[in-house]
């Protein structure tokens, strides 16, 4: 591993440096311990000091150090530059540099530059009412928290794609080294188009330990860890020491390297000529000791450069006398009274090293993505429509009509490059491959003769790590730009996790007023449990949705649209929405349309409403029959259309749902329903069929605070699957016209006796299904052909 052996800065550039660097070192320990007496104008007592301890010191001397640098490089470079800190526990360290900056006091007024300021700032860090120990929403600059590990050079990547004049310097953690979700986002410099898209500049902060262990990176040696970063295509320089003075000029040297390495690689890739190969982009590898400048020992046990120092070196402050005399002694250390004024405020020396307000990385307006946000241009949607004139008379794959529409949004947006279509390797089978006419897939390694849709330059990205995709589109949704990420359904489950972060981002932000909206993060999940029969067991698995419920229903919404003129209408609208999670789930395979474009429309902005050409109760009905999602509505419409050729003078009212929130108790969801309106659409007394696409007890526990609650039957997924015919997986899971049609026979008072022999005759046709698939493996004749309002 190369070390760039030059000492570039002047005695008078190491000192400011220095000092800067201890000025943040300061404020990060007081952040942690300090209540009161921020300047230490007396000596540490007792009431001084937080009576819970909470935080993480071992990462942020390394952090503030990188931060401190970065700011060099923008000075004189006048580079824009993001810092993404993989490290969430470094908190401290992003806090005390935007303060130092004054970014902070820009965003939070009342957390002045001086002796008053630096108090509070002390007293909110992990305080009831104050702000959390990671890198959180409410940290200027920031746009990975960082509380759950992996994610940070995926969301670097996001920011820099269609960035071009953006630098996303992003330190990984050795213990975040060790994740799955980074692991894979190494890859990333793979699908870097260099001529339109910024640059990441990866550090690699090896301090040796994590909360109790020791690190694998920091364990394997240079030359092994050499080979495997250059393996992931960087070339990586090292920065290591203990000796400040030391490691400031190794750092400055390395980051002088670094930047000229990215701006012969952008210059060359934006010449005529153009880049002949990929190339390999620098890194750095900085190995520095945990807990650095911080006790070297504590009670006789080393704690500097160990894993004691991952979080309090010092737990005891309150009530030992000792451990309050070492943390004092280590305040001091730091030497304030060369760095903040009798008033508080950081020495003009300090201030001038910091960059204009244009430039620091804490106002970053790429941080604070719906600042530079754009509305997407969008086609009518209903120019795409398929056309209706009979419901279900004729069937329409609904995600290959969306692709023509995403294609579309894709050429409209093109002078903007903001928007991007992510997915693991499904696009084309997803049905979306219209896309391709107008842009390819993102590539940038060795390509062969029988490859397709590849180029530099595609929009849209696919790689086997929903991890990385789902990191690249946050990076590219929190930095102002717009996207799709297109899956499996059952398989987006690989990104519960980070959907949960995200999630919780957005709900946080949504108190934030500095934080301007960023677009939604939609998710297209198709491919989905009704039609895995050919995957069987493995793939069918509709349980996302119910993750999804459980966040805050201002931040989350999801769409069953049951065909495909609603699928247009229902993207269309996420296309638009800001600060919200859309989770769209939408069949692949040919399904009946029923309601032609303007009937779709109209049914979207309600999201649950009658069909009255499928309903029959003339405002009495005797049953309501319900359904969401696709497969659902099919079958429950087929269950309505053998009950009216059946027993004709029963009433049915069908109504489908579209917003699955709607369910819900409007004191609970946004879109939800009143209970008046609830009551008027799925009545008070009446048996209530509902079919639904997930797992039954979501709808019981959307509904429970309902007055017909007790009257409502929900058939959907019940763990019934494995590789067979679509019909014989509703059938296994009782979701079927057969079971649904029984079920009213059950459920409506005084129908059982009068439709006996009915009854028998649906009981006997699962019994025929069962027979003539397991002879023939296809779908009885009567299923296939089957069409709305077709009898017999």
């Amino acid at each position: 591993m190369q070390r760039i052996e030059t000492s570039p800065l002047t005695e008078e550039e190491l000192s400011g440096l220095d000092a800067y660097w201890r000025a943040a070192n300061y404020l990060s320990v007081g952040q942690i311990y300090l209540l009161a007496n921020p300047l230490l104008t007396e000596p540490l007592a007792p009431d001084h000091l937080k009576p819970r301890l909470l935080g993480h010191w071992g990462t942020t001397p390394g952090l503030n150090l990188v931060y401190v640098h970065l700011n060099r490089i923008i000075r004189q470079r006048q580079r824009k530059l993001m810092y993404v800190v993989g490290p969430g526990h470094g908190g401290p360290a992003m806090v005390a540099n935007s303060w130092l900056e004054g970014s902070w006091t820009e965003f939070y007024p009342n957390t002045t530059q001086d002796a008053a300021g630096m108090g509070r700032l002390f007293k909110q860090f992990s305080f009831p009412g104050g702000i959390p120990s990671h890198v959180a929403p409410e940290v200027p600059g920031s746009i990975n928290e960082g509380g759950e590990l992996g994610y940070s050079l995926s969301h670097a990547y996001g920011a820099a794609f269609d960035n071009p004049d953006l630098v996303v310097a992003c330190v990984i953690g050795d213990g975040e080294a060790e994740t799955g979700a980074l692991a894979t986002s190494w890859h990333s410099n793979k699908f870097l188009d260099p001529r339109g898209d910024g640059a990441v500049l990866p550090i690699l902060h090896l301090n040796g330990y994590k909360i109790a262990n020791p690190t694998v990176l920091a364990r394997i040696g240079d030359e092994e860890l050499t080979s495997l970063l250059e393996g992931y295509g960087h070339e990586p320089i090292l920065v290591e020491g203990s000796e400040p003075a030391e490691v400031h000029q190794a750092m400055a040297a390395a980051l002088d390297r670094c930047l000229d390495r990215i701006d012969e690689i952008q210059a060359e890739a934006r010449s005529p000529q153009g880049l002949g190969t990929r190339p390999a982009w620098p890194m750095i590898v900085l190995r520095t000791p945990k807990g650095w400048t911080g006790p070297r020992t504590v009670d006789d046990l080393q704690v500097e450069d160990t894993w004691r120092s991952h979080q309090v070196p010092l737990s005891g402050v309150r009530t030992n006398e000792e451990h309050r005399r070492q943390l004092e002694d280590w305040l001091r250390s730091y030497r304030p009274e060369e760095l903040f004024d009798a008033e508080g405020r950081p020495v003009p020396e300090l201030l001038e090293l910091a960059p204009g307000p244009e430039l620091r990385m804490g106002s970053s307006p790429y941080a604070n993505g719906g600042v530079l946000a754009r509305e997407l241009e969008l086609p009518d949607p209903s120019e795409y429509a398929v056309a209706v004139k009979v419901p279900g008379a004729e069937n329409a794959e609904a995600t290959r009509v969306l692709g023509s529409y995403l294609r579309d949004v894709f050429s409209m947006n093109a002078p903007y490059r903001n928007f991007r279509v992510v997915g693991p390797d499904e696009t084309e089978s997803n049905r979306l491959g219209a896309i391709y006419e107008v842009t390819d897939k993102a590539w940038n390694a060795n390509k062969l003769d029988t490859d397709e849709n590849l180029a530099l330059d595609g929009r849209v990205m696919e790689m086997l790590s929903e991890h990385t995709l789902q990191g690249w589109l946050e990076g590219y949704l929190l930095t102002g730009r717009h996207g799709l990420f297109s899956s499996y359904e059952a398989f987006v489950h690989i990104v519960d996790s980070m959907f949960n972060q995200h999630a919780k981002w957005l709900k946080t932000v949504n108190r934030l007023e500095w934080r301007r909206k960023i677009p939604s993060l939609n998710y297209l999940l198709t491919s989905h449990v009704w039609r895995q029969d050919h995957n069987g067991f493995s793939h069918q698995d509709p349980g996302f949705i119910d993750h999804v419920v459980n966040k805050k229903a201002e931040v989350i919404r999801v769409y069953l649209p049951p065909d495909t003129n609603t699928l247009l209408s229902t993207m269309d609208h996420c296309l638009q929405t800001k600060n919200y999670v859309n989770v769209v789930v939408a069949g692949k395979q040919p399904q009946p349309s029923w309601l032609d474009w303007e009937s779709a429309a109209l049914h979207c902005a309600r999201g649950a409403g009658v069909w009255p050409w499928a309903s029959n109760d003339q405002g009495d009905p005797d049953v309501v029959m319900a359904c969401a999602g696709d497969v659902p509505t099919m079958e429950t419409l087929a269950a309505v259309d053998l009950l009216r050729e059946h027993l004709p003078d029963l009433k049915i009212r069908v109504v489908n749902v579209v917003d699955l929130m709607r369910l819900q108790d409007s004191a609970e969801h946004p879109h939800g329903l009143t209970h008046p309106q609830f009551d008027a659409l799925f009545t008070t007394d009446k048996p209530v069929i509902f079919a639904y696409h997930g797992y039954p007890w979501l709808i019981h526990r959307l509904t429970y605070r309902r007055r017909n609650h007790e009257n409502l039957h929900v058939r959907g997924y019940i763990e019934e699957g494995t590789t067979t015919t679509p019909f014989d997986m509703v059938v296994r899971n009782n979701l079927d016209r057969y079971h649904l049609a029984m079920d009213v026979i059950d459920r409506v008072p005084g129908l059982g006796s009068r439709a006996l022999t009915f009854r028998q005759y649906l009981e006997d046709q699962r019994v025929r299904h069962h027979a003539y698939v397991t002879e023939y493996g296809e779908d009885m004749p009567e299923i296939r052909e089957w069409r709305w309002g077709r009898r017999g």
